[in-house]
C-alpha cells in the first residue's frame, strides 16, 4: 500500500531545510509506521530531491513522525529555481512511498 492510504502529511520550510510530518489517520497505525518508514527508506524514496541528511523524530504523544530533510530545497526559497520553492509538494511525494 502507499502511505496516502493510511496517513496524511504536512510540509514546512526554513532556508534549505524541509520538514515533513507523517500522521496516521488511525492512531493504531503509528507503530507500524515507525517500523516501516525508516530514514533509509525515506532517503531512498526522495533521492534526487533531498540531497542532504534526513533526521526522523518520533512523537508518540501525538502519534506522528517528523522528518527533517536538509539540502531539500535547492538552496532555499529565495534562491531556488525549482517551481515548488517552499517544498510543499514534498509531503505528497512522501505519501507516494510504498510500504
Amino acid at each position: 500500500m502507499k502511505l496516502y492510504d493510511i496517513a496524511h502529511s504536512r510540509a514546512g520550510d526554513k532556508g534549505n531545510i524541509s520538514t515533513l510530518s507523517l500522521i496516521p489517520y488511525n492512531e493504531n497505525d503509528y507503530e507500524m509506521l515507525c517500523q516501516k518508514v525508516t530514514v533509509e527508506r525515506v532517503q531512498n524514496h526522495l533521492k534526487g530531491i533531498v540531497s542532504g541528511k534526513i533526521i526522523r523524530y518520533e512523537m508518540p504523544n501525538i502519534s506522528s513522525l517528523l522528518f527533517v530533510c536538509q539540502d531539500a530545497l535547492a538552496g532555499g526559497v529565495t534562491t531556488s529555481l525549482r517551481m515548488d520553492t517552499h517544498g510543499k509538494a514534498l509531503s505528497y511525494a512522501l505519501l507516494e512511498m510504498e510500504i
